[in-house]
C-alpha cells in the first residue's frame, strides 16, 4: 500500500524527498561562496539578453502585451539602454491570447461593478463577441504580419515554453505548426497562439528559419567578441517553470513519460520528474555553455502551488503545516467546494509537487556550482538567483498568516518603500477590489492568477539588478552618467503604469464571482493559460 503522504505514481525520487528530505533551504549568496575574477575589459555590444518564459515574455492577466513592462524590459530601463534594448511587441486586441483586464474592465463599463443575473446572458454575448475579435484580428487580420526583424532580439523569450522548447523549436516548426486556422464559433481562442507570440521572437529571413533561442542568443554573444571578450555583458537564464506550472492551471498531475523530449506528446504531461528535468537541463546548460556572456544568472523554479490560481481549501491539513488538504479555483467558495464535483489538487499532491520543484533547484545550483568552481574548463561567472525563495517570502496564506508553518530560514520579504507604503500592502493573495476604487487583496498576481503585476515584475526587476550589481555591471542614467549604488528600481514610475494596483477593476469582488462565471462560460483558464 502506498504511503498515505505520497500518491500513487508519485516517482521515487520525489517520494524519498516527501518522506526523507532533505528540506530545501534557499540560497541568499548568488556566488554560492565560490569567488570568481572576472577578467574581461569594456563594455560588450549587449548589456543585457534574458532566455526565458512568460515572466521574462512580460505575460500579465492572460496576455502578453505591455512588453515594455516586462523584468528584462525595466532592468534595460534601469542600465539606461532602454532605448537600444531590443523586446517583442504585440499591439492590437490586448495580445496573445486573452486579455483578461480588458475584457474585464469592458464589462464593468457596461454592466457596473455588480453584474445582475438577468445581464449575464448579454454579457456572455458580449464576451463571446470579444473574443470572436481577437480570434480573427491574430488568425486572419493584422495580427498575422509578422514585422520583420533587423537583428537579434535581447528579450529571447515565449510564454508558456519549457526546456525542450527552448532547446529545439525554431521559426520553421512554429509556423509549421499553425497550418491554416478555423473560426470556430464555440472554442473561440487564438489558435496556436504560443507559436504565433514566438514569431514575433524569432527573426522572420528564411536562412534563420532553423534557429533556436539557444542559437540566437549564441550569435548575440559572438558580436563585438573580439573587442571585450563577451558579446554579451549579462545573460540571465530563467526558465523550468513550465516543466510544472501546467500541474495547477489543470489542476492534475501528470508525471513526465518517456516521450518528454517530443514536442508534441510532451503536452500531456503536467510535472516533470527529476530525472527528466535534470536531462534537459544538462543540455540546456552545455548550450549556453557555449554563449559568449560575461555573466550568466540564472533562477531556480518557483513553487507553483503558491500562485492563487490555485487556492488552498479550509484549514491546514494539520497545525504546523504548509499545505491545505485541498486546492482548487480561488472562485470557488469552501462551503461550497465538492471534491466529488470540483477540480482541484490534494495537499499530498502540492507537498509531491514542491518536492519535485526542490530536486529542479538542486540541479540548477549544482549547474552554477560547477561553473564557478572550474569543473569542466575555466571558472565562470556564473550567479544563482533564488526566485523560489523569493516567492515563498512573499507566500501570504502558507506562511505570512500561519507564524507555526515557516521553517527555520524563512524571514518576511521586505518590499520596496513605495509598495509598502501601499493600503493595502500587495501580497499574495488573488487580486479583489474593495467596492470604493482600490483593493481589497492582492497586488502582485495580476488577474490570471499565476503571473505577477507591473510592480511585482519590478521587484523581480530589482532582485537581477542587485545580482547584476554585485557582479560589477555599471548602472546609468539617462545622459549616460553611472549611478551610484545600490541601484534602486523606480517603482514610483512602475506604479504609475500599473493600473491593477492602482485602479483595480471593481467587478472583481471578494467572491471573485465574475471570473468564475467567466470561467464556467468561457474556459478562459485553460484557454488563457494552458499553453500546450
Amino acid at each position: 500500500m502506498a504511503d498515505p503522504q505520497v500518491p500513487a505514481g508519485t516517482p521515487d525520487e520525489v517520494r524519498e524527498r516527501v518522506l526523507h528530505g532533505p528540506e530545501r533551504v534557499p540560497v541568499t549568496d548568488p556566488t554560492l561562496g565560490i569567488p570568481v575574477t572576472v577578467t574581461e575589459e569594456g563594455e560588450p555590444l549587449h548589456r543585457l539578453v534574458v532566455l526565458g518564459d512568460s515572466l521574462a515574455h512580460g505575460f500579465q492577466s492572460g496576455s502578453v502585451f505591455h512588453t515594455d513592462l516586462s523584468f528584462p524590459a525595466i532592468i534595460a530601463y534601469e542600465l539606461g539602454c532602454l532605448d537600444r534594448y531590443r523586446y517583442p511587441r504585440y499591439a492590437g486586441f490586448g495580445g496573445l491570447p486573452l486579455n483578461l483586464e480588458l475584457l474585464v474592465r469592458r464589462l464593468e463599463a457596461s454592466y457596473g461593478a455588480d453584474m445582475d443575473p438577468w445581464e449575464e446572458a448579454l454579457a456572455l454575448f458580449s464576451v463571446r463577441s470579444f473574443m470572436d475579435r481577437v480570434e480573427d484580428y491574430w488568425e486572419r487580420g493584422p495580427g498575422t504580419a509578422v514585422p520583420a526583424l533587423t537583428g537579434y532580439l535581447h528579450d529571447l523569450a515565449v510564454y508558456g515554453w519549457d526546456l525542450r522548447d527552448v532547446l529545439d523549436r525554431t521559426a520553421r516548426t512554429c509556423r509549421d505548426d499553425i497550418g491554416r486556422p478555423h473560426d470556430d464559433l464555440v472554442k473561440q481562442v487564438v489558435e496556436n497562439n504560443g507559436d504565433r507570440a514566438a514569431l514575433r521572437v524569432y527573426p522572420s529571413s528564411a536562412e534563420d528559419a532553423d534557429l533556436t533561442l539557444l542559437d540566437a542568443a549564441r550569435a548575440l554573444g559572438e558580436e563585438g567578441a573580439d573587442r571585450t571578450g563577451s558579446g554579451i555583458e549579462t545573460l540571465v537564464v530563467l526558465l523550468g517553470a513550465n516543466n510544472v506550472l501546467p500541474c495547477v492551471t489543470r489542476l492534475a498531475v501528470r508525471w513526465s513519460g518517456a516521450d518528454f523530449r517530443d514536442l508534441k506528446r510532451k503536452s500531456a504531461y503536467t510535472v516533470w520528474t527529476p530525472q527528466h528535468f535534470e536531462a534537459e537541463l544538462a543540455e540546456l546548460v552545455t548550450a549556453v555553455g557555449r554563449v559568449g556572456a560575461r555573466h550568466v544568472i540564472w533562477g531556480t523554479v518557483p513553487h507553483v502551488t503558491i500562485a492563487p490560481i490555485a487556492r488552498g481549501v479550509g484549514r491546514k491539513m494539520a497545525p504546523g503545516s504548509r499545505y491545505f488538504p485541498y486546492y482548487t479555483r480561488p472562485w470557488v467558495d469552501d462551503a461550497a467546494f465538492d471534491a466529488a464535483q470540483d477540480p482541484h489538487l490534494t495537499g499530498d499532491e502540492a507537498r509531491a509537487v514542491d518536492a519535485a520543484v526542490d530536486c529542479y533547484n538542486d540541479a540548477i545550483e549544482a549547474a552554477v556550482h560547477r561553473a564557478r568552481s572550474g569543473d569542466a574548463g575555466p571558472p565562470r561567472d556564473w550567479r544563482l538567483l533564488d526566485l523560489a525563495g523569493l516567492l515563498d517570502r512573499l507566500a501570504a496564506r502558507r506562511y505570512i498568516d500561519d507564524p507555526q508553518a515557516r521553517p527555520g530560514w524563512w524571514t518576511p520579504y521586505p518590499l520596496p518603500p513605495a509598495l509598502a507604503a501601499l493600503r493595502p500592502v500587495p501580497d499574495s493573495r488573488f487580486l479583489t477590489g474593495d467596492g470604493a476604487g482600490g483593493r481589497a487583496t492582492g497586488g502582485l498576481f495580476s488577474l490570471d492568477g499565476v503571473h505577477p503585476t507591473t510592480v511585482a515584475y519590478g521587484v523581480l526587476a530589482q532582485e537581477v539588478v542587485t545580482v547584476m550589481s554585485d557582479a560589477g555591471v555599471v548602472f546609468r542614467h539617462a545622459d549616460g552618467r553611472e549611478r551610484q549604488r545600490p541601484v534602486a528600481v523606480d517603482f514610483n514610475r512602475l506604479l504609475r503604469r500599473d493600473t491593477l494596483v492602482e485602479r483595480p477593476p471593481q467587478n472583481i469582488t471578494a467572491g471573485l464571482r465574475l471570473l468564475g462565471w467567466a470561467d464556467e462560460t468561457v474556459d478562459w483558464v485553460r484557454r488563457a493559460l494552458d499553453f500546450h
